[in-house]
Order: structure tokens, then sequence, then C-alpha cells
């Protein structure tokens, strides 16, 4: 039976997409990347990203996981931050590892958080200083092998970077004093070098790209499995 909302499509609008099964969200990045390398990818607090930063940041991150940390494809690694310039070079630099991105609300509790961790598997997580207190309280009984710690400015400008950080930790006080033994600055991944990234030879369009977890209202937060195909589709 036709779907109904196809008689709404005005015309010249395809009503089947094809998808090359072997296309990935790796393909998309690097494609765009080449396309808009000078122009600006992402903004925040009056700072650019263009899409070569981003680029050669992810490419770093991505180094950083593989070589550094000694993580593989398929391992989960989350991600819990607000919106700041470290999350797109955190997610493609996942993706580009052939890692799985685990999204996980900043806003979480102790008991929110262990469950997201321990149901995901997630080997290491990228967080906000400002939550960091709430996962050293249940880091013993998860999986997380390695934390890497950013702070809000850790990708603006160097002057910028110290002020925000400054402000933000010594004069809101909005960072709870935390210990976390498994604790890497964020801006250590700085230090890779981008030669020593290598792509996944074998990710395609069905394996699994990011575990998007549900609210939570009905139950217990689910993790919706998205793969590369799911979301080069949408």
């Amino acid at each position: 039976m036709k779907p109904v909302w196809l008689d709404s499509y005005p015309s010249g609008v395809p009503r089947d997409l094809d998808i090359d099964p072997n296309e990935t969200l790796l393909d998309m990045i690097d494609s765009s990347v080449t396309a808009w390398s000078t122009r600006p990818a992402f903004q925040n607090m009056g700072a650019s990203l263009s899409f070569d930063d981003v680029d050669q940041l992810s490419l770093q991150f991505a180094a950083y996981l593989q070589n550094d940390l000694g993580l593989n494809a398929g391992d989960r690694v989350a991600i819990m931050m607000p919106n700041l310039l470290q999350y797109p070079v955190a997610l493609f630099g996942i993706l580009r590892a052939g890692m799985v991105a685990v999204n996980v609300n900043p806003l979480y509790t102790a008991h929110e958080l262990e469950h997201q961790l321990k149901d995901s598997g997630a080997k290491a997580i990228v967080i906000y200083s400002g939550s960091a207190h709430v996962l050293a309280e249940i880091i013993s009984e998860t999986d997380i092998e390695h934390a890497l710690v950013t702070d809000v400015g850790d990708l603006l400008p160097r002057l910028k970077r110290w002020l925000v950080n400054f402000v933000v930790r010594y004069v809101k006080r909005l960072i709870p004093e935390y210990s976390l033994q498994q604790a890497i600055p964020f801006r250590a991944i700085l230090n890779a070098q981008v030669a020593a990234y290598k792509r996944p030879p074998k990710i395609s369009g069905k394996d699994l790209a990011i575990l998007q977890y549900t609210g939570g209202t009905t139950g217990l937060s689910k993790g919706a499995m998205l793969s590369h195909t799911n979301l080069l589709a949408n």
C-alpha cells in the first residue's frame, strides 16, 4: 500500500532515496571538510572553527583514541558535555576512528550516568569538567578506563581560553571538586600526530555509529542503535 504522505510531496521531490550501503559518515565528513575547508563550520563564544580546523582536530582526536588510549574500532566512547566547540571534534574523531559515540546528557545524576555507561559498555568518556564530579561518584562501577576532561574554553584562542576557564572555575565557581585517577586533559589530543591516524578498513553503512539514549520517561533510558546508513539517510 502506498504511504499516504507521498500525495503531499511537491512535484520534483523523489519518492525514494538510494543509499550506497558502503557509504559511511566517514565519507560524508571527508567530502565536507574538503569541499568547504576554509569556511566556518562551528562558532561559539565569539570563536570559530573552520572545516579545515575540524578536520585536523578530529583526526588528532581519532589518532589519540587509537594510539595513546589503545582503543579499537567498535569500542564505545561517551560524550558528556554541553554545546562546546569540543563536541564536534570529539564526535567526528570517534566516528573517524571507527568507534561508537554514546551521547550523554550533561545534567545526568550519578545514577542515570552509571546506568548509561554500564548499558553501553563505554570504555572512555569525554566529559565537561563541571560534570566530572558526577562521574567520579560512579566510575568504579563502570568499564570506563579513560576520562578526557575538558574545560569550557579549551578550543578558544589562548587569551580567551585562559580568561574563560579562570572565570568559570574561580569566579563563578561552576566546577565542583572531583578526584578521577583516569582523568586526562582534553588538550592532550593536540599532541597527537595526524599521520598516526589509521582509517578503519572495514567500516560499512550497516555498522553502528551512535547509541542515542531515550529520555527514560517510561522507565530506564534505552539506547537507540543508529547505523551510519540511518544517519546518512536522515
